[in-house]
């Protein structure tokens, strides 16, 4: 249960008496009333500010409506202190039943825990990642795919319908070096000293398998052919093999793609002159001259006629050229056709992540979807730079790719979980510190291993409370019958508080597309865990199992077994595996 929204319908059910009784007006819109945690704790648990938004509509002053309302709200059971505060804020305190009670429908949930349907099964598609396939991953690409993954998960339990979706760059100019760097290892698998690999082709040892595999599927085939006959055939085994190591990559961090969509498709089939077309019907397009870029011109900048979107009818800062000088479609054609195919494949919502360096082009990819779907709408997260270092030192560069630190080196060192997890400990747009000491650390300052030791704890308390109670049950089925009225400290309470803020934090992270909240949700709640566990070990009468009272034993478990399962349902998202023991 979100608590929040509970009380909302509670607070809405007490506007509606007084709206019946003609204390408000009948027809009164209470939309924009909001239950939500008082900034102080200190002044409750919940606080609602009916009583301000209301007032207007209702022609009487704030304070009034909250003393009407006031009275109403302190004959609901679960409510133990309600207090106005100011203009006509109005915060509550809830009873420690109330809260006990909620151990309950946390361990009937389970992992489940959370799960909403404020998405209501709507369609959304989430591309991330979307790696040239010219070559491994680098610790870049590794954000954005844990970031996309994460959020994409968060998405699935808010109750969005999620597409995760890799679109492959396999058009363009940077295929035909693939293709001649894939022959050029092909040539030396037959054992040709190839010497220096030639500047503008892809050096990175990666390649030689490319080479051998083709050399297995070809024989000599093409090792005296011309180029136009080995070209456009040697194009799609490159693509594929480099496509073969990015997703055993994204493998190895846990990431798996619903769909993979060709680039190039969009040129075979005509989609893009269909997008246009579109745009063009509905007087979107027009033949005109742009003006010069600002400050020093580039070196291929002409002035010229050109085929030009008006990208700035729609928010965008200068109309967009579509086509070459040799009258090929632009990037950003391409880009047109791929949105508006996702847009007919029934996407409204879509939510791209891209690396720092496509900050620039957000606005007239949102423009043409504005301009081709009246509906749509696109939310592009950015992920900006890591910077890898060891002890504070920057890493130097990888021998495998020759330029950069793959991604299936930082996973291999340091493990996926602890990957995943640290990606996620700083929000998208702010740079992230990746060091490879640090994020091993078996200390408080690892987020990662103090959320995984709080559940691995919590494990291992459950196993032991057997070797105290011979004849204890702590399935959850049996800890739903604890006598939860005996949890009533405040490192209890605020325990169980802070799990009953997981359904409004799903909520919050998942329309907000920020799923860094979840990492940073869970370690407050692990922190908790750890805070009382150190109670325990100066003060034996809090510890979680009490030799010889069974009762207070299975009320701690109970508690203890739902922090465990919001912990888990919260890694769950991040994709990281809950430990049960640490080693």
């Amino acid at each position: 249960m979100n608590v929040f929204t509970h009380f909302r319908g509670v607070i809405d059910e007490r506007l509606n008496e007084l709206a019946t009784n003609g204390d408000l007006p009948v027809d009164i819109d209470l939309k924009n009333v909001s239950v939500e945690p008082p900034r102080d704790a200190s002044h409750g648990d919940i606080a609602t500010n009916a009583a301000l938004v209301l007032s207007k509509q209702a022609k009487r002053k704030p304070r009034d409506i909250a003393e009407m309302l006031k009275p109403k709200l302190e004959m609901v059971d679960a409510i133990e202190m309600v207090e106005i505060a100011g203009p006509g804020f109005i915060n509550m305190r809830l009873s420690a039943g109330f809260w006990q009670e909620q151990i309950r429908s946390i361990l009937a949930s389970g992992t489940d825990f959370g799960n909403s349907d404020t998405g209501a099964d709507t369609p959304i598609n989430v591309e991330y990642v979307s790696a040239n396939p010219t070559g491994p991953m680098h610790v870049g690409h590794v954000r954005g795919a844990v970031f996309g993954d994460a959020l994409a998960n968060l998405l699935d339990k808010a109750g969005f319908k999620v597409t995760k979706e890799y679109v492959i760059n396999d058009a363009g100019s940077q295929i035909d070096v693939l293709a001649k760097s894939a022959y050029l290892r092909y040539r030396e698998a037959f054992g040709e000293d190839i010497g220096k690999i030639p500047e503008g082709l892809y050096p990175g040892d990666y390649m030689i398998p490319v080479g051998e595999r083709l050399k297995d599927k070809y024989g000599d085939k093409f090792l005296n052919a011309d180029e136009a006959e080995w070209l456009s055939i040697i194009k799609l085994d490159a693509v594929d093999a480099m496509m073969d190591m990015i997703k055993d990559d994204l493998k190895a961090l846990g990431i798996e793609h619903d769909v993979f969509f060709s680039e190039k498709t969009l040129h075979e089939s005509g989609r893009i002159d269909e997008a246009i077309d579109v745009l063009r019907e509905r007087g979107h397009i027009y033949e005109g001259v742009l003006e010069p870029p600002k400050g020093k011109l580039p070196d291929d900048w002409e002035e010229r006629e050109q085929t030009l979107f008006r990208s700035t009818d729609f928010g965008d800062d200068v109309d967009r050229a579509l086509k070459k000088s040799n009258g090929d479609y632009t990037y950003f054609g391409a880009d047109i056709a791929y949105h508006y195919d996702k847009y007919q494949r029934g996407f409204k919502d879509m939510i791209n992540v891209w690396g720092a360096d496509h900050q620039g082009y957000i606005k007239r990819v949102q423009s043409a979807i504005k301009a081709l779907s009246g509906d749509g709408s696109l939310d592009v997260k950015v992920c900006q730079l890591v910077h890898l270092l060891r002890d504070g030192e920057p890493v130097k560069m990888s021998k495998r790719a020759g330029t950069f630190i793959t991604l299936r080196e930082v996973v291999d060192e340091v493990g996926r979980d602890v990957t995943r997890f640290i990606m996620l400990t700083r929000k998208n747009d702010a740079p992230l510190d990746f060091d490879f000491s640090k994020v091993m650390e078996q200390s408080k300052d690892n987020p990662v291993f103090y959320v995984q030791y709080a559940h691995a704890r919590i494990c291992s308390v459950l196993n032991r409370a057997k070797d105290t109670f011979a004849n204890i049950d702590t399935a959850d089925g049996s800890l739903q019958n604890a006598d939860l009225s005996r949890l009533v400290s405040d490192g209890e309470l605020m325990m169980i508080k802070q799990c009953c803020a997981w359904p409004r934090m799903v909520e919050a992270a998942a329309e907000a597309h920020e799923p860094h909240r979840i990492a940073f949700f869970l370690y407050d709640l692990a922190s908790e865990f750890h805070a009382f566990w150190n109670k325990g070990n100066d003060n034996p009468s809090l510890r979680f199992i009490i030799d010889g009272d069974i009762e207070v034993t299975k009320a701690r478990l109970a508690l203890i077994r739902s922090v465990a399962l919001v912990i888990a349902s919260g890694l769950a998202i991040l994709g990281v595996e809950p430990l049960k023991e640490m080693r």
